[in-house]
């Protein structure tokens, strides 16, 4: 389900409960997606380029491929994180916006002062000043 972000009514901030229902539309504007970073799911963000995605980091993973995604965000120019697994559910952009706490960054993220233990509302709030 695609749903502005509930108690903060900018229209830059985008939320999915699946990264596969990112659109065109979506250019420039945050997505905060309750979709696993690995790279078979973070590609559906390459040709819409969003300024951010955050992403649920699945518990990471064996060769960590819950957030594997996240260096071909950075090669794509799209800023990225992943919130833990442990706060915020699998497929809920809600309880990720409501909930989510940053666990891991790509280099453009860090560059732009993204950092664990962030919120996703912070990170957001960060991004969009």
């Amino acid at each position: 389900m695609r749903r502005p972000a509930p108690d903060w009514h900018d229209p830059r901030v985008q939320l999915l409960d699946s990264i596969t229902e990112i659109r065109p539309e979506d250019c420039g504007r945050v997505i905060v997606a309750a979709s696993h970073a690995g790279v078979s799911a973070v590609s559906y963000a390459f040709n819409d380029q969003p300024l951010a995605c955050f992403f649920n980091d699945a518990g990471v993973g064996k060769d960590e491929a819950g957030i594997s995604g996240l260096g071909p965000l950075n090669d794509h120019g799209i800023i990225a994180a992943t919130y833990s697994h442990d706060s915020a559910r699998i497929g809920d952009a809600v309880d990720a916006w409501a909930c989510g706490i940053l666990t891991h960054v790509n280099a453009l993220a860090a560059a732009r002062g993204l950092k664990s233990g962030m919120s996703v509302q912070q990170a957001a709030r960060l991004l969009l000043g």
